[in-house]
């Protein structure tokens, strides 16, 4: 177990997702668990990040640990032309655990092969996000009772948004899910995930818009349309407001449903949904501290 990574969300079975369920309802429960003491943790983010990075380190101190890295690679060796081969070398040498985020598809895969240590993808490019995911379910599960039965709308850039990639194939595991698309043609979920759905019988549906439909969603994941990933800007004008959340488009929305969102948010939710009680992502957003710190103790095999 000391190590395993966590680059892939099918990297961790069923048992696995439940057990970082429970681990995060015991840190939610009780915050400073001192597990880390004498520990060191490597945060490399390639890429810029919020959340992620914060969550992650606020992890790292309520567990004890020490934090080295950077959070911003000019200040690295790699403006020098370090390889990220010689980077996680390098970095696995000081830490007991990599947690990386990288703008490139495959390379927290290919870190993870190169380190002696545990390494954890924190987002490569428009590939997977994890311990977002996982965060995400424990969202779910909090707010709905269960992983079975839920019928999730996803909507925005599917295409590119690597949270919604992780998550589909992580709510696979349970039963009977139901998915709906809710995104433009330039951006619909890739045709290689909707294939492996119809191979698995797993129920999906593709819309252009859900105002109509909104009511059957037990979740709606709304997603930024994410100007980074466009080569070109006029692609992204044409479709970054195309998708706002209104509050008035909830009042007959399902009295459990909640919104959530892996952030930031640009335009797709207008700030009149913050006051509803249906709007879960800044509670979405705290619950990635207890994720994080269940990712981190899961993976060293500390509780």
């Amino acid at each position: 177990m000391s190590n395993k990574s966590l680059i892939s969300i099918t990297d961790f079975t069923k048992d696995e997702y439940l057990k970082i369920m429970r681990l995060a309802e015991d840190f939610e429960a009780n915050p400073n668990q001192n597990l880390l003491h004498g520990k060191v943790i490597a945060t490399l983010f390639f890429e810029p990040s919020t959340r992620t990075r914060l969550s992650f380190e606020t992890a790292i101190n309520r567990l004890g640990g020490k934090i080295i890295g950077f959070s911003d690679s000019s200040s690295s060796s790699v403006s020098k032309g370090e390889t990220l081969h010689d980077t996680i070398r390098m970095v696995s040498n000081y830490a007991d655990m990599i947690i990386m985020r990288h703008p490139m598809e495959g390379s927290a895969r290919y870190a993870s092969e190169v380190s002696s240590v545990p390494v954890i993808n924190a987002g490569d490019g428009a590939n997977q996000h994890p311990s977002q995911t996982l965060l995400d379910m424990y969202s779910i599960i909090k707010t709905q009772g269960s992983l079975d039965n839920i019928n999730l709308f996803l909507v925005g850039d599917l295409k590119y948004g690597r949270t919604v990639h992780s998550l589909l194939m992580a709510m696979l595991q349970f039963e009977n899910p139901i998915f709906n698309f809710i995104a433009p043609p330039e951006l619909s979920m890739p045709n290689e995930y909707k294939i492996y759905l119809t191979s698995k019988g797993i129920r999906y549906f593709e819309h252009l818009e859900f105002t109509d439909i909104i009511n059957a969603a037990d979740i709606i994941y709304m997603t930024r349309v994410q100007k980074e990933r466009f080569i070109d800007p006029v692609e992204y004008e044409k479709v970054k407001n195309i998708y706002i959340l209104r509050n008035e488009m909830l009042k007959n929305t399902k009295e459990n449903m909640k919104i959530l969102h892996p952030l930031p948010r640009i335009n797709e939710i207008h700030t009149d949904v913050d006051s509803n009680p249906k709007a879960y992502y800044f509670t979405q957003a705290k619950n990635g501290v207890f994720t994080r710190m269940a990712i981190i103790s899961h993976l060293l095999n500390l509780k």
